[in-house]
This record gives structure tokens, C-alpha cells and sequence, in this order.
């Protein structure tokens, strides 16, 4: 399997490719904002042909380069419903801050071929079986993708985690359609019963394994039992 990603030059959100290998399709996973040359960049190097954009939720960071990613491909994209809305007005899953930000300024076009994603899909693209997990908590449509690592032995999983978990961290829950408790609870049945070796390639930082955030991250301390008091995050868009 090849995996490649790269953080966007805005935010820092990770853009993932993934493939059987070179010369072969392959996935887009988040194309975030000013992506497209360095994702030109990685298509080119390892000779790939995108054949989908997968989307972990809605939020700006994640889908700035979805249409131009897609148009220039005629390829579909793929959301959870719950997140649609942000499709048709990126501004309205920012803060208020960040909306002033972007509102004199953002030019924007929805993708034309938008599929939706429901948990448990299991997505046959590229070669691939992505497994769908629904996680909401970060948005209402936030989603983890899940697949077979080619060495079953030491890494069984990946996850592509979006914004639900990061290492050391989770997303933030005080944007509009974000909840904390939605979260704990994403996290409890989504991310606690992984194997410790699946690796998590998250929305934003670092790659890390369930094994590792198991012990040491402080939002999944007491989920198990029912007694994690961790605050909110404030990480992410």
C-alpha cells in the first residue's frame, strides 16, 4: 500500500493520497486549502490517478480544494449528509472570527457529484475497502475512515481519523454543530475498541496508534468506565 500526505500550507490540515501503489488509482483524502500544487506534485511523483475525494467532515480546512480537486478529474466526493450544508455555505461550520476572516475574501463552488457516506460503508475505490465509521462530536457529519495495512502482522489498521482524534488531543467541539459530550461518546465506541497497533493518521499533526493514545491521551482517560472529565478542546479550525 502507498500512503503519502502532507500538511496544507493554511491550518496545517494533513492531505492524505492513498493507493495499492504506484501507477495505480488512488484516493484523495481532505484536500485543504492551497493543496493542489504539492497534490499535483505527489500524483506526479508516484504516477496516480484520483478516482475520489473522501471528506472526514465539512469544515473549510478539510474541503478548500474538493471542486477544483474534482473538476479538473470529473471524480466524485464523498460526505456524510450531516455535513452538506457546509458544502453550500463553507462559512456557516467556522467561528465568528474565522468567518470575518474569509468572508470578503472566499470565492467558492460546490463539488457537482457529491455521494453520501453513512457508518459502515464500506467504500470499494482504487482498489481499497475504506471502511465509513460515523464520529460525531467535532461536526455532526464527522466521519474516521478505517482500512488493511498490507502488513497485517504489525500494523493491522489505519485510521484516517479527520478531526476526531489527534495524538495527544481530540477536536474541537465549541463550533456550530459540535457537541463534547457527541464526542466522548464517538470515542468511546469508534476509537476504544481498536486494536493498540492500527495507526492513526489524524487531520492535523503527528501519526500516532490507538495503543499509544490509549495510554497517554487525556480525553480517552476514563471513557471506558464512564468517568473521563477532560475539558473541551480548543484544537482545530
Amino acid at each position: 500500500m502507498l500512503i503519502a500526505g502532507f500538511p496544507s500550507a493554511v491550518f496545517g490540515t494533513n492531505c492524505y493520497v492513498l493507493s495499492t501503489g504506484p501507477g495505480n488509482e488512488c484516493l484523495v483524502v481532505d484536500p485543504g486549502m492551497e493543496v493542489v500544487p504539492q497534490l499535483d506534485a505527489v500524483l506526479a511523483e508516484h504516477h496516480l490517478k484520483p478516482v475520489a475525494v473522501l471528506l472526514t467532515h465539512g469544515h473549510l480546512d478539510h474541503t478548500f480544494s474538493v471542486t477544483p480537486v474534482c473538476g479538473a478529474r470529473d471524480i466524485p466526493a464523498y460526505l456524510h449528509p450531516d455535513d452538506d450544508g457546509m458544502l453550500a455555505d463553507p462559512l456557516s461550520g467556522l467561528s465568528a472570527q474565522t468567518r470575518e476572516m474569509f468572508s470578503r475574501t472566499l470565492q467558492w463552488t460546490e463539488p457537482d457529484d457529491v455521494r453520501p457516506l453513512q457508518d459502515g460503508d464500506v467504500l470499494r475505490l482504487a482498489g481499497l475497502e475504506v471502511t465509513v465509521d460515523h464520529a460525531p462530536g467535532h461536526t455532526r457529519g464527522s466521519v474516521a475512515f478505517r482500512l488493511p495495512y498490507a502488513d497485517h502482522e504489525r500494523v493491522p489498521e489505519v485510521m484516517l481519523s479527520g478531526d476526531l482524534l489527534f495524538a495527544g488531543s481530540i477536536g474541537r467541539t465549541d463550533l456550530p454543530g459540535g457537541n463534547h459530550e457527541t464526542m466522548l461518546r464517538s470515542l468511546a465506541e469508534k476509537v476504544l475498541p481498536l486494536r493498540d497497533e492500527v495507526v492513526v493518521l489524524p487531520g492535523h499533526g503527528e501519526q500516532t496508534t490507538i495503543g499509544r493514545e490509549r495510554a497517554a491521551n487525556p480525553y480517552l482517560q476514563g471513557l471506558a468506565d464512564g468517568t473521563s472529565n477532560a475539558a473541551p478542546s480548543r484544537r482545530g479550525l
